[in-house]
């Protein structure tokens, strides 16, 4: 399978057909699955990279010094890749040590933040698959104990959870807390604002909230429960786009012109500030690929929306008139 077909794949661009081959050329050999595997995180090692050109330069200097030593061999997938950790590690992963109270051994911790504009995918120490929208930030031990997986939310992540009954999974947020065994479920709760909600696709998850514990909501297949008024309140799933964002999708279904645009701000690292006040009598149903960009976007809006923008690029600005 080759590399672009790869990237296109990690960036929501396949066609159907071309997911179902690459599914089962996926499952032909173990090779096949720790090339996927590896190109997967390399390809989110590298969107955390500030500057693509470094990655260039980097290369052309390692094909230069090759060519005039062709005795040494080099491995150009593994210097990319080593420029991308750094990266990530250098801005994003800090490691520091926490003590519960009711543990007296020090218990290593790790954080992962995502960037404004961005979202990755990772493997937590039990084989749990998260991924991390833009704007997240999750805390987790580098190891799991024998007692329970727990991790830290801040902001929105879909997890598919390796199941172990004897292991329970759970999720803490600023609201609340999720806990599970194994199961297929997405978590919104940004710190400072009013959204709290839990979806579930598969599986079974407890929900509860830490300003009143008594209430505890324990949620089957297709349904949700979100914070309205300080109670949790439970509704039927009817519409999946929401949670395509991990596919590089924002979704919207009547949604308010101004949470789309702060959705936007999220999805493209971008402020918008709001000078026209009619548009906060329109809502919009569609879906954008965030890869098509935030004017492609805007355009797509004022088809059906009046308003115009402009840019401050240097301050990252758009402002709606």
């Amino acid at each position: 399978m080759n590399q672009e077909t790869l990237y296109r794949f990690f960036n929501g661009q396949t066609s159907e057909e071309e997911n179902a081959l690459l599914e089962k050329w996926i499952g032909e050999s173990p090779d096949n699955e720790r090339t996927f595997l590896e190109q997967r995180k390399l390809f989110d090692s590298i969107l955390l990279l500030k500057d693509e050109h470094d990655i260039q330069s980097i290369l052309a200097d390692k094909k230069e010094e090759a060519a005039l030593y062709p005795k040494r061999r080099y491995n150009l997938f593994r210097e990319v890749l080593k420029i991308a950790s750094v990266a990530v590690i250098a801005f994003f992963v800090t490691y520091f040590l926490i003590e519960k109270p009711e543990e007296p051994n020090y218990t290593a911790m790790q954080t992962i933040t995502v960037p404004a504009g961005q979202r990755i995918n990772i493997v937590l120490p039990d084989g749990t698959n998260a991924w991390l929208n833009a704007r997240t930030t999750i805390q987790y031990p580098v190891s799991f104990n024998a007692k329970e997986r727990f991790v830290k939310l801040d902001g929105q992540a879909y997890f598919d959870v390796y199941h172990d009954e004897e292991i329970p999974f759970i999720v803490e947020t600023e609201k609340g807390r999720i806990q599970v065994l194994g199961t297929q479920f997405d978590v919104l709760d940004y710190s400072g604002a009013h959204s709290f909600e839990t979806a579930l696709m598969d599986g079974s998850v407890k929900v509860s909230l830490h300003a009143d514990p008594k209430q505890e909501m324990i949620l089957s297949p297709d349904n949700k429960v979100f914070l309205a008024d300080g109670r949790l309140q439970q509704v039927a799933l009817t519409d999946y786009n929401s949670y395509r964002w991990k596919e590089g999708l924002i979704s919207f279904v009547n949604n308010p012109f101004v949470d789309i645009m702060k959705e936007f701000e999220k999805s493209y690292g971008i402020e918008i500030v709001i000078h026209n006040n009619t548009v906060s009598d329109y809502s919009y149903t569609g879906k954008f690929r965030i890869t098509d960009g935030i004017d492609y976007a805007l355009r797509v809006l004022q088809k059906d929306l009046h308003f115009t923008y402009t840019r401050d690029t240097e301050n990252n600005i758009i402002y709606i008139k």
